[in-house]
């Protein structure tokens, strides 16, 4: 006998929608601080040897971000990740196969605000990242800080997540066998200050260090474009110059992340809050950009890659953008 449970109720639907954003943005807000207060707060109670243990384990497993993190498939599809898929929605389009026997190297853009969209089709399996790219397995790169994290480090290597700097990158492109996907957000935390909606501005001009690990590793390139990753928050006003720009940057140096002042809309009334707008973001993954390896490639071939990249990047966003009303005369803006 099937039994058959009664679907759920829709303002139940949106409450748990909401409720798994609520979490999302919790996690990376929150949770690294409340994860370093407990590791702390533990060797002060009973409970001393937890902390103790845990920094024993910690400093044995010290290299394993760097070495591909340690995903956990339980969580990577946990249900609270189609609760946050249906609340934008959020869905992952391909334009092209992927032979699973290659690895490759795919420049996200934009970073948005909180990275959504990278974040759950890459690190979860909630807009069936699996199914569309069968063989392939996905890593996105993060900064490296957050592995520095006591308890935080395990979370957020559950998903795919490893460390953004170059032995991490390199020990993914390597792998003899294939079907890896390494996936950088290319205007990192920087563009994020310029996350806005309607924005098409990316952080690319003179950001090349993608395109030479792409060639030294021989892995080909490939574009991926969020329609409407900018468009879940607004942001306090910061054009370059002003006085809030000049402090998110200082604050940028000294912190390695950007701060930018962001609010949409609440968790019971949509005038203001922190909670991000219902706003559909769709991430297209676009060919592959052949790359023929060389160890030592010299500026005018990085260059050149990088001005390929630049057009595939342009050609892509052109020819989707009126599938998810962009104005006719908007265009990437590279600086």
């Amino acid at each position: 006998m099937k039994v058959q449970f009664a679907p759920l109720s829709v303002p139940l639907q949106r409450r748990l929608q909401t409720a798994s954003v609520v979490q999302w943005i919790f996690s990376f807000l929150g949770l690294a601080q409340c994860c370093t207060a407990a590791f702390i707060a533990l060797f002060f109670t009973r409970f001393w040897l937890v902390s103790t243990l845990y920094a024993a384990w910690w400093l044995i497993d010290r290299e394993k971000p760097s070495k591909g993190g340690r995903r956990i498939h339980i969580l990577r599809n946990c249900v609270v990740w189609r609760y946050m898929r249906d609340y934008f929605p959020i869905t992952l389009m391909k334009t092209a196969e992927l032979d699973p026997r290659q690895n490759y190297l795919v420049g996200f853009h934009p970073h948005g605000v909180l990275a959504a969209g990278a974040f759950l089709n890459f690190c979860t399996e909630a807009s069936g990242f699996s199914m569309l790219f069968p063989g392939i397995t996905p890593h996105l790169m993060m900064l490296s800080l957050w592995f520095r994290i006591p308890f935080f480090r395990d979370y957020v290597m559950s998903g795919g997540l490893i460390p953004s700097d170059k032995e991490s990158a390199s020990y993914v492109l390597q792998k003899p066998e294939g079907g890896n996907l390494l996936a950088i957000i290319v205007g990192g935390a920087q563009e994020a200050l310029d996350a806005r909606p309607g924005s098409f501005t990316l952080l690319l001009k003179n950001r090349k260090g993608f395109v030479r690990l792409a060639i030294q590793h021989g892995t080909p390139l490939v574009p991926a474009f969020s329609f409407g990753e900018n468009d879940v928050f607004d942001q306090v006003k910061n054009p370059k110059g002003s006085w809030l720009r000049r402090i998110q940057h200082w604050l940028q140096k000294i912190m390695g992340i950007s701060l930018p002042l962001f609010h949409a809309r609440g968790i019971f009334q949509y005038s203001f809050g922190l909670i991000p707008y219902r706003r559909p973001i769709c991430t297209v993954v676009g060919k592959p950009i052949p790359v023929q390896k060389k160890y030592r490639p010299s500026e005018e071939e990085v260059d050149q890659v990088h001005q390929k990249y630049l057009n595939e990047l342009s050609n892509l966003f052109e020819k989707h953008k009126a599938k998810y009303n962009v104005p006719e005369d908007s265009h990437l803006e590279f600086i």
